[in-house]
Formats: structure tokens, C-alpha cells, sequence
């Protein structure tokens, strides 16, 4: 008898190769109003350089571009807010001056659901959890069961501008006043690798823009019509006869983003240096401001080359095989 080992799959011709899994991810999806929509083309990204992506954690818009990746319908939700212009953002607002909020928040919630559809969370086909804030209890709570536009909805509740969404007794907010960039909940998930998307980075230098008169034309009649409005909620200050003129007042809802982005950067650097994810994909804070939704082609590719860059970079620590056990497995707080 032979001596010499025996190749399997020359042994056996009709053998078939082994074929090598994708590498696993657990994603997080930080806050950030329309400069969220980067995430999709993050996600987009990710999947092309042949990850899997096996759970999600989500806060504020990064809990609603999850929950709709996570039920599948990622790119309907791409063509329909690619396609919006900036009336139709105002037309999903219903707005109210009562329940502690400026918008009531049923009109978005109801249009995304005759869109997407809606899904036990527990029924979703990978681990998702929407990260929201217990006012009353003072805490951050982790949603990973029941309705999933009902968690989102309490996920994006922005304070001031979004009622507070009522469930099981606590009034919830948006997750981004306690943990912006959500890497905690996805510690114990057994994926390989820990990736999280923020879009509360360092301010970069704008690149300039060529508007032609129509455009700026449309631009200008349509801050007019925002102006106007939170004019009569909060009026500018002018300057008397005879006086100096003094410097513009922000609008309020500029000064509420402004004042939600430097806080929510500052707590994301904080919270990411005591729970690094595998790898970071960040983007500038300043590449639009919250309620630009109209401008989702362009953020979407910007959250493309981003993660692009970020992923052709990257040197993964460990190389993975059939035979290998999943890295983020130990992690541990």
C-alpha cells in the first residue's frame, strides 16, 4: 500500500470545491437627520468588497436605514428619497404645537410604512436593535422587539422638533442624546468584524458649488418660506434706528442641528474611544444640515466614497477561514 497521502479532491473527481464564506459584519449606523442617508451608500459599499452584514444597531436615522435594510427593501427606499425635491419634504411634515414637539412625526412614519411595509423586529432576518433614550428614566434603551417603524419612530424623536414617541408606559426620544454612534449593543453579537458608520466627524472644507439662476432662484424662495415660518416662532432680532447692525440671528432649527451636531460629536469621539469598533467609516459633520433630505443622491455617494476609501485601506487584523471562529464573539464592555 502506498505511503503517500491522498489528495481528497483528486481522489474523488466529482468532489466539489469548498467555497470560501463572506466575512461577517456587525454594522453600526450613527445619527445625523438627512446626512444619515451616507449610510445607505456605506452599506452599499460594504457589501461590494464582500462583506455579509449579519446584525445591525442603529440610532435616529441610522435605526431607520437599518430597520429598511434589514427588511430588505434598502433600495426601494434609495429610489424614493433620491427622488424627492425639497416641497416634497416639506409636504411630510405635519406640523403641531403641542405633545412637546414641532412635528408630530405621523405623516414621515406613515408614508415610509406604505412604502417599506412594517415587521416584527424579531421576524427580521439578521439581529437589528434601534437605540432610543428614556426621558423619564433617564437611560438608553436598546429596541429589539415588537413593531420596527414603532422603534424607529421613537429612535429619530429629536427633542423639540419631534414629539416623543409613547411605548409601554415611557416616553422615548431620539438615542443620539446618550450614544450616537450604537457600537455597544453589537459587543456580544458573533460576527467576525465590528464596523460602524458616524457622520459626526471633523468639519471639512465645503467644496464650492456652480448654481445656475433657476436654481438659486428655487433656493432662495424656499429658505424664504422656512424663514418665514420660524420667524413668527422665533423672531430675529434688528437692529433700532441709529444703531450698529448686528449679525443675523440663526433660525431655530439651525441652531437646534448645530447645537445637537456638536454635542453628539463630541459624545460619539468620547464613546468610540472607550468602545472602538474593527473599523471606522466617518464622515464630516458639516455635508448638509439635518433636514436636507432633497439633497439624497449626493449624500448617498458621498457615504460611497467614503467607505470605499475606508475599505480599500483597511488591512483586516485576522484572516478568515471556513474553519475559524467568529472574532467579536469575546468582546466584552
Amino acid at each position: 500500500m502506498s505511503s503517500f497521502p491522498v489528495d481528497p479532491t483528486t481522489a474523488d473527481p466529482s468532489a466539489a470545491p469548498a467555497v470560501a464564506r463572506k466575512p461577517t459584519v456587525a454594522l453600526a449606523l450613527g445619527a445625523g437627520g438627512a446626512k444619515g442617508l451616507a449610510h445607505i451608500g456605506a452599506i452599499e459599499e460594504i457589501e461590494r468588497h464582500g462583506y455579509q452584514i449579519v446584525a445591525i444597531a442603529g440610532t435616529s436615522m441610522g435605526a431607520l436605514v437599518g430597520g429598511i435594510y434589514a427588511m430588505g427593501k434598502l433600495q426601494a427606499y434609495r429610489e424614493w428619497v433620491s427622488a424627492l425635491a425639497k416641497m416634497d419634504v416639506l409636504k411630510l411634515v405635519d406640523w403641531t404645537f403641542s405633545g412637546g414637539g414641532l412635528i408630530k412625526g405621523e405623516r414621515i412614519i406613515g408614508t415610509l410604512r406604505e412604502l417599506i411595509g412594517d415587521a416584527q423586529i424579531e421576524d427580521l432576518p439578521l439581529a437589528y436593535t434601534a437605540v432610543a433614550t428614556d426621558l423619564d428614566r433617564e437611560r438608553e434603551i436598546w429596541l429589539t422587539r415588537g413593531s420596527l417603524f414603532d422603534a424607529i419612530r421613537a429612535s429619530i424623536a429629536i427633542p423639540t422638533v419631534f414629539r416623543p414617541q409613547l411605548m409601554g408606559g415611557r416616553r422615548l426620544v431620539d438615542g443620539g442624546l446618550l450614544n450616537p454612534v450604537p457600537v455597544t449593543p453589537l459587543i456580544r453579537e458573533t460576527a467576525d468584524y465590528l464596523f460602524a458608520v458616524s457622520v459626526d466627524g471633523a468639519i471639512e472644507a465645503a467644496k464650492p458649488e456652480v448654481a445656475n439662476d433657476h436654481a438659486i432662484e428655487a433656493q432662495n424662495g424656499y429658505r424664504h418660506r422656512i424663514g418665514e415660518f420660524i420667524g413668527r416662532l422665533m423672531p430675529h432680532g434688528e437692529a433700532k434706528a441709529g444703531e450698529t447692525p448686528r449679525p443675523r440671528d440663526p433660525g431655530m432649527l439651525d441652531l437646534l442641528a448645530q447645537s445637537m451636531d456638536l454635542m453628539q460629536a463630541n459624545l460619539a469621539r468620547l464613546r468610540l474611544a472607550a468602545y472602538a469598533p474593527d473599523l471606522l467609516i466617518q464622515l464630516p459633520r458639516n455635508i448638509s444640515m439635518a433636514y436636507e433630505f432633497y439633497r439624497a443622491r449626493e449624500l448617498i455617494e458621498l457615504g460611497r466614497e467614503r467607505a470605499r476609501t475606508v475599505l480599500t485601506d483597511w488591512k483586516p487584523p485576522h484572516h478568515l477561514s471556513d474553519g475559524d471562529n467568529a472574532l467579536n464573539g469575546d468582546r466584552g464592555p
